[in-house]
């Protein structure tokens, strides 16, 4: 039967102990996405390694070589233990510079001005679909044969213990998987975003029933060869759970949040953002960091701004929005809603993240947004918890669910349903006007979300599975 472990961490004490014993084991991670790649994808899988080792766990990554991305950030590297074995395999995927070049053709005026201009792209269209029928689950299975075969050499070569794979892309899993069936060893699948939800909201994936039948299969095998299930909620681990007993299987779940990292706070000057906020009083500043899309649409809080211009335009000079991170154009098109009030507007493609912390410091509150969509009520967006330990009051638009729970144990005030266009436009009233919030509650507790904690929890887990491999 499948079930939810829940089972308390010691303090890292405990870790530190774990460390300095003998017998110390050695895990696979399988993650496409590390660093000097970048995003907010990258966190969880990094922290894991950084924190492991004091758990009694050794890790080895299996990454890509030349990973096709869209950023970069070198000060993740700094979180990386130096004994930490880096098995490289390249990818067969264009460079990420050209597959967006590509996707952007139709948008050229060039292209508009020829009269060849319908063919092309409905060959480029074509192109694009039998591309996406063919590279299943995502595209990152242009890694797949190339990892594979770095994984297998590197497995007869090291001695390991477990295997654990973070997902998406999925094609971790798939290669995860295989792995598993060759060396027999306990599997993790890491899920930071449930594969259905991914394949239902994801930007150019493919929603034909055809892929829909292949994705289903290859989630089912996965699950089939998986020996726990981790998830980043504790909704979202149950319906895992409740998927691969659908697929026949009855696996452990554990829900290990993502979280936040004590020592990438350690360089904020606390004393000088606080200066610098109250030198800078004239406005009000409200940051948002992380992707615009739309599983986080704006649009609620553009409509909240709209109706606060048509009722008090000069109080918004005092607001100030700070928008960091990629825009879909559909995003992008409702931020210049804003550029048409008294408002001010910023925004930035991207930043490092020791860069984006320093920006949600110098912020008076910040912004969460998560669509009211089906699935929506399950996730709990990464940036929430770094939100938290960096003690700003959070503006939140969310469904009821867990991300919503979470904040009410917190910041009580300031949470809202995307239809309470009133209560937004009260909350920014207020804030204009220089009313401040009563402040965060409960902040004792944030410390459950501390990643090294998070670690202990992943190294409880491995543990388990290996003892009962035995």
């Amino acid at each position: 039967m499948s079930t939810i472990i829940s089972n308390p961490v010691e303090s890292s004490v405990a870790g530190e102990n774990a460390y300095q014993q003998a017998g110390r084991k050695r895990l696979l991670l399988v993650s496409y996405h590390f660093p000097p790649v970048g995003g907010a994808g990258v966190q969880r899988p990094v922290k894991f390694v950084k924190y492991l080792r004091r758990f009694g766990w050794d890790v080895s990554v299996l990454m890509a070589a030349n990973p096709s991305v869209p950023v970069f950030d070198n000060s993740l590297l700094v979180d990386i233990p130096e004994e930490t074995h880096l098995e490289k395999a390249r990818t067969w995927e264009p460079n990420y510079t050209l597959k967006k070049n590509m996707g952007n053709q139709n948008h050229t005026g060039q292209s508009s001005s020829s009269l060849l201009a319908p063919i092309k792209s409905s060959c480029r269209k074509l192109v694009k679909a039998g591309a996406g029928l063919i590279l299943q689950p995502d595209a990152q299975i242009l890694w797949y044969p190339n990892a594979l075969k770095a994984g297998k050499k590197l497995l007869n070569n090291l001695q390991h213990d477990a295997i654990l794979a973070t997902a998406p892309p999925y094609s971790n899993l798939i290669l995860a998987s295989k792995l598993k069936q060759k060396f027999h060893l306990p599997l993790i699948a890491d899920f930071r975003d449930e594969w259905d939800l991914s394949s239902k909201y994801l930007e150019n994936h493919q929603q034909d029933a055809i892929s829909n039948l292949i994705q289903t299969r290859l989630q089912r095998s996965v699950m089939r060869h998986s020996d726990a299930i981790v998830a980043t909620t504790q909704a979202s681990t149950q319906r895992l759970l409740d998927r691969a007993h659908q697929f026949g299987t009855d696996v452990t779940g554990r829900c290990i949040y993502n979280g936040f990292d004590r020592d990438d706070f350690e360089f904020l000057d606390e004393a000088g953002q606080q200066s610098q906020k109250h030198n800078c009083q004239k406005r009000f500043r409200i940051v948002y960091t992380g992707t615009l899309w739309n599983l986080t649409t704006v649009e609620p809080l553009v409509k909240a701004i709209e109706s606060l211009h048509q009722e008090s335009p000069n109080l918004l000079s005092r607001l100030e929005l700070q928008f960091i991170g990629r825009k879909t154009p559909e995003q992008l098109a409702l931020l210049e809603r804003i550029n048409q009030t008294k408002s001010t507007l910023i925004t930035e493609d991207y930043c490092s993240h020791h860069e984006a912390l320093k920006k949600m410091a110098a912020a008076d509150a910040l912004c969460l947004l998560l669509s009211d969509v089906e699935g929506a009520d399950r996730v709990a967006p990464a940036k929430l918890f770094e939100y938290l330990a960096i003690n700003r009051e959070i503006l939140s638009i969310t469904p009821t669910g867990e991300t919503a729970n979470i904040l009410k144990d917190f910041w009580p005030t300031g949470n809202f349903q995307a239809h309470d266009t009133a209560g937004m436009v009260n909350w920014l009233k207020g804030r204009l006007l220089g009313n401040s919030s009563t402040g965060i509650i409960n902040s004792e507790n944030i410390n459950q979300f501390n990643r090294e904690h998070q670690a202990g929890q992943l190294a409880d887990l491995l543990n388990q599975l290996v003892m009962n491999h035995v």
